[in-house]
């Protein structure tokens, strides 16, 4: 599994190619950055960190993480807690306003203790819903919503 390296109190992060303040969230996020490549083959170059939003006229939000596919077409939002923050509710709800904007196929909400996925469902109409997973998917299996 990927370590975490920690330098002079900050943390390195790999896809920023810089040391960032070490926080528990930001711990969580480098541990899934991890989890991302090693686990699920996701390429490091096709994911970012803290990506800028704009929703409607001014709306400003960051979302702690967005996995592309190729294309640079975005498939998944990860929003990262500290481990002392339930998944609940509201932090599902953060992750489905930043998809106002990108539209992903995938939902991933972690807080290091826990994981939750979540898959977007193909139904008829304007309606979005999503479906919890059981496992996590692998890279290839998330570029194929992405083909969709």
């Amino acid at each position: 599994m990927t370590r975490i390296v920690r330098m002079n109190g900050n943390v390195y992060d790999p896809l920023r190619r810089k040391e960032v303040p070490r926080t528990p969230e930001e711990e969580v996020r480098q541990w899934f950055i991890g989890l991302l490549h090693e686990s699920a083959g996701v390429p490091m170059h096709q994911m970012m960190s803290e990506v800028s939003l704009e929703y409607g006229s001014g709306k400003q939000w960051r979302a702690d993480l967005v996995i592309y596919g190729k294309g640079a077409c975005p498939i998944g939002i990860v929003e990262c807690k500290r481990p002392d923050v339930e998944l609940g509710k509201e932090v599902l709800e953060q992750a489905l306003r930043y998809n106002l904007v990108l539209g992903v196929p995938f939902l991933f909400l972690t807080n290091g203790r826990s994981t939750f996925v979540c898959r977007k469902k193909e139904q008829e109409g304007t309606d979005v819903s999503y479906e919890l997973l059981p496992s996590f998917p692998l890279y290839e299996e998330m570029l194929i919503q992405c083909q969709r």
